[in-house]
């Protein structure tokens, strides 16, 4: 296993997570800093779905910095595994806070029961060369009936050349910020029309 950083505040502070292997991107600390300094205002009580998961960096700071729920999808077993360790070392994997699917994201994305809460906050990292994946994930989010709540937020974690579109259905790009060849695209969903 391969080092993915650390919880860097919160509940979890200082714990150091696990990546599942080397392919895997992890957060780095500046781009988790500056990540979590713009969503903190919408944190507590809030419910996280993290889409490509990989080590579960992303759903495992939100819910140390105070998210009721978090929901973590992933299709690779390894990184699973990864996933359910991270969180158990996090002390965050008892109880319902936390919930790890192993599924391909748009799949998952299509079969969710509609009676499910929706997501105050969603994390997608697709593989970076797999830029369509990344849009149609995009868009099943901003679509009607989408699992969001209204104003939640979707961060999108794209190589800094690959811009998303400033719009897909009813999300809107709010902001971008760049670290080097990570870039975060920050959406808000609109009301439904």
């Amino acid at each position: 296993m391969t080092d993915a950083g650390r919880v860097i505040a919160g509940s979890a502070r200082g714990i150091r997570l696990q990546a599942p292997g080397h392919g895997t991107r992890p957060l780095g600390d500046r781009v988790k800093q500056t990540l979590f300094a713009i969503l903190e205002p919408d944190l507590p009580g809030a419910r996280v779905l993290d889409l490509f998961a990989g080590s579960g960096a992303g759903g495992i700071e939100a819910l140390s910095r105070g998210a009721v729920t978090a929901v973590f999808v992933e299709r690779d077993p390894t990184a699973v595994s990864v996933i359910t360790a991270n969180l158990r070392a996090a002390g965050l994997g008892a109880g319902m806070r936390a919930a790890v699917v192993r599924a391909d994201a748009l799949a998952w994305l299509g079969r969710r029961p509609a009676g499910d809460p929706p997501f105050d906050i969603a994390f997608v990292d697709p593989p970076y060369a797999d830029i369509e994946l990344r849009d149609r994930v995009l868009a099943a989010l901003g679509a009607g009936g989408a699992p969001l709540a209204p104003n939640a937020r979707v961060v999108v974690k794209h190589f800094w050349r690959d811009q998303p579109p400033p719009q897909v259905g009813l999300l809107a790009s709010e902001r971008a910020r760049r670290f080097g060849e990570t870039a975060l695209t920050f959406y808000r969903r609109q009301e439904d029309g």
